[in-house]
């Protein structure tokens, strides 16, 4: 994570405005992928990358907002915010305000300041991370407490919305509800969840395969239209599926012939990785880490041949990862078509995992990858 104390100097310097700091973190998701919108179960953790922002109150009427990573402002009439999207950067933390404005929210003026260390397109959530970000500073310096489900709902509707990414719930909610040393397994239909200990001895090893993703981006549009046409399909025969939650795989034997093929297989994604993620959430209480990796490999085949959501990068350093010691489980994490592996590594084994991989993936691809040793930490809060 950044500095907060340099961003509070930052902020000073540029406005002449001591700021109240708040934080909210990227995430890694362990396994459930392209679950959160069909009402299904994920179990993400977040992670020790982050958004920081520094906000203050103004007195001209005005929400000025500066991203530190683009070393950008942008300056905006707070009674007069913009109503549709412009394709930046300022798109994320103006679709907040704009939905808090919508729910009959004053907003004020104020400076914003943003600054953060979730690599890009890599998967980790660095747009539900400022969105969140944005949400918990602003929030804070109106005075208004909205419960963590909520704001993550607040801020997924920002995106869907205003963004215009139709993004699921996921991501919003592990940055605004995440524990320390915890992963969250979460319902996406009612939105109740329970926390699971990742054991001491256990690392998150996060490696950027260097491919960048965007769920804004064509692929992902169309695999989610095509989990929707199955869905169809089978609510036609049993009216209660309302969503592929609903779903099982005997559903898809009696009427699959009626699918095409690719909705046929993301359907089959979806319904399995359901079942695989409520059986990893036991494994993790149950500290069974040989059936939890099981059911990370097998999600991530899952993910590569039916979903086809992954790509050769991503497979690759897969592959390579199964034989290093201390692995535990790997698979693709995020929307897919690049972006980050997860690797559950025995902390005992994970520097040398790191390099290792790291190593062999530069060899086999000729791309030189990020690869990170993370923590499980909290959700949004502010920083004293």
């Amino acid at each position: 994570m950044k500095d907060p104390a340099a961003l509070r100097v930052l902020h000073e310097n540029r406005y002449h405005a001591t700021p109240h700091i708040f934080v909210a973190p990227g995430r890694v998701n362990l396994i459930g992928e392209h679950t959160d919108y069909a009402e299904g179960f994920v179990m993400p953790a977040a992670i020790d990358f982050a958004t920081l922002a520094a906000i203050s109150p103004r007195n001209d009427g005005k929400v000025v907002i500066y991203a530190e990573n683009f070393g950008e402002e942008r300056s905006y009439e707070a009674n007069a915010l913009p109503s549709q999207p412009s394709g930046e950067w300022s798109d994320y933390p103006l679709g907040v305000l704009a939905i808090l404005a919508g729910e009959g929210y004053t907003i004020p003026a104020m400076s914003l300041s943003l600054w953060g260390d979730v690599p890009l397109g890599s998967g980790l959530s660095s747009s539900a991370a400022v969105e969140v970000a944005t949400a918990v500073a602003v929030t804070g310096m109106m005075g208004v407490s909205i419960p963590g489900p909520k704001l993550a709902r607040l801020c997924q509707r920002s995106e869907n919305e205003f963004v215009g990414a139709n993004c699921g719930i996921m991501d919003q909610f592990i940055s605004a509800n995440g524990a320390k040393d915890h992963a969250l397994l979460l319902d996406c239909r009612d939105l109740s969840y329970r926390l699971a200990p990742i054991p001491a001895d256990v690392a998150l090893v996060i490696a950027n395969t260097m491919v960048k993703h965007s769920v804004a981006g064509a692929g992902y549009t169309t695999r989610r239209a095509e989990v929707e046409e199955a869905c169809a399909v089978l609510a036609s025969h049993r009216p209660e599926i309302k969503f592929l939650r609903d779903a099982t795989v005997a559903d898809l034997e009696a009427w699959g012939h009626e699918i095409s093929l690719n909705a046929l297989k993301r359907a089959r994604h979806v319904i399995t990785e359901n079942n695989r993620t409520e059986a990893a959430a036991e494994a993790l209480l149950a500290n069974d880490m040989p059936t939890l990796g099981r059911l990370m490999h097998e999600a991530h085949v899952s993910y590569s041949k039916d979903f086809e959501g992954s790509c050769v990068e991503a497979d690759t350093m897969v592959d390579l990862a199964q034989d290093l010691p201390g692995l535990i489980g790997a698979r693709l994490t995020g929307g897919g078509f690049g972006g980050c592996t997860i690797n559950l590594v025995e902390s005992s084994q994970a520097q040398t995992f790191a390099l290792a991989l790291k190593e062999r993936y530069q060899k086999a691809t000729g791309i030189t990858p990020e690869i990170h040793i993370c923590h499980a930490s909290a959700g949004a809060h502010a920083i004293s």
